[in-house]
């Protein structure tokens, strides 16, 4: 698989989740063989008004690539100097998000919002691609609602104007993240355009990534919802289709030591304050499964200190090794 001149390896990226997806959570899923990975999302006007925090967004570490910057936005011009603001940061690609569902953004026609206007689309993708030498792909949705599914005709229109590569998401704006995923638009997505296609929608695991594959024809896969407190499931895949196994999930030990972990890189970036207040969300997604749940939850939500990690991870071993 590659996109434009970037080999990437595996089967599955990771998906750019807003207050998830970010520098610890990436860099962890990449060493349980995730092939690729995208920043969280970018504004581009926070970026033409000097803001710090889109700024720290699009830090990227070597350990994490290859890696995209998304950058997100209405304006072709502005969206083309935002990627050219974020050259600096060396990203492999740049990935223009335009399938977001999310009020906020989709409500200032950015994200999936995009897809009502198709022409639009077009003049951002030629607008960023000319503005940067480095591959220009975008992650979009099968439509804006179930009465315009246009995934095909924006999708032709983003290869005709530089797109090296379309992530599709099978739900339209209005679904967010309702059932059902529509993997015959991704199909058909996949059957239109000549540059590589990405499925997207409800991949967790190595059977469903075996289906999702073999059903629309697309090129990799990316994992959002699915890697959540489970970064293994790009191992899991990677297992299955390079040896056909598949393999036990982890043991009580190892989910403790890579939620340690896990915890650790975001307090190391981000400060004991601000890292465990958003390691409380981490901690929960680890928790799916356990005995004593909901009893675990709540004590996550409580964490301030890392010491308070460590005690839950104690608990949670107490509640659950046999």
């Amino acid at each position: 698989m590659r996109i434009g001149n970037v080999k990437l390896s595996g089967y599955a990226a990771l998906a750019p989740m807003a207050g998830v997806a970010d520098r610890a959570f990436r860099e962890l899923c990449m060493t349980f063989g995730a092939g690729y990975c995208v920043s969280e999302m970018v504004s581009s006007k926070g970026i033409a008004y000097h803001s710090k925090k889109s700024a720290e967004l699009m830090e990227i570490s070597d350990s994490e690539r290859p890696c995209a910057v998304q950058i997100f936005g209405t304006e072709p011009d502005t969206m083309a100097d935002a990627a050219r603001f974020a050259m600096q940061y060396r990203p492999e690609v740049i990935d223009i998000n335009m399938g977001c569902p999310a009020p906020k953004i989709a409500g200032s026609g950015s994200g999936a919002a995009l897809m009502r206007d198709p022409e639009l689309c077009g003049r951002i993708v030629q607008a960023v691609s000319r503005a940067v030498e480095i591959p220009v792909t975008v992650k979009i949705r099968s439509g804006f609602d179930s009465a315009h599914i246009n995934a095909v005709e924006v999708a032709k229109i983003l290869e005709k104007n530089g797109a090296q590569a379309v992530t599709v998401h099978g739900r339209t704006k209005e679904q967010f993240y309702a059932p059902p995923v529509n993997y015959d638009i991704i199909r058909e997505v996949k059957q239109a355009l000549s540059i590589p296609v990405i499925g997207n929608g409800d991949v967790c695991d190595a059977k469903s990534a075996q289906y999702v594959l073999e059903y629309t024809g697309c090129d990799y896969l990316m994992i959002g919802r699915g890697a959540l407190g489970n970064p293994w499931v790009f191992r899991e895949i990677n297992e299955y289709f390079d040896k056909g196994i598949i393999i036990p999930p982890p043991t009580l030990e190892e989910k403790c030591d890579v939620l340690l972990r896990h915890i650790s890189a975001v307090v190391e970036y981000k400060g004991e304050r601000v890292g465990m207040r958003e390691a409380r969300k981490h901690t929960a997604y680890y928790l799916k499964g356990f005995k004593n749940a909901a009893k675990l939850r709540n004590l996550a939500f409580s964490m301030e200190t890392k010491e308070d990690l460590i005690n839950l991870i104690a608990e949670i071993k107490n509640s659950n090794r046999h």
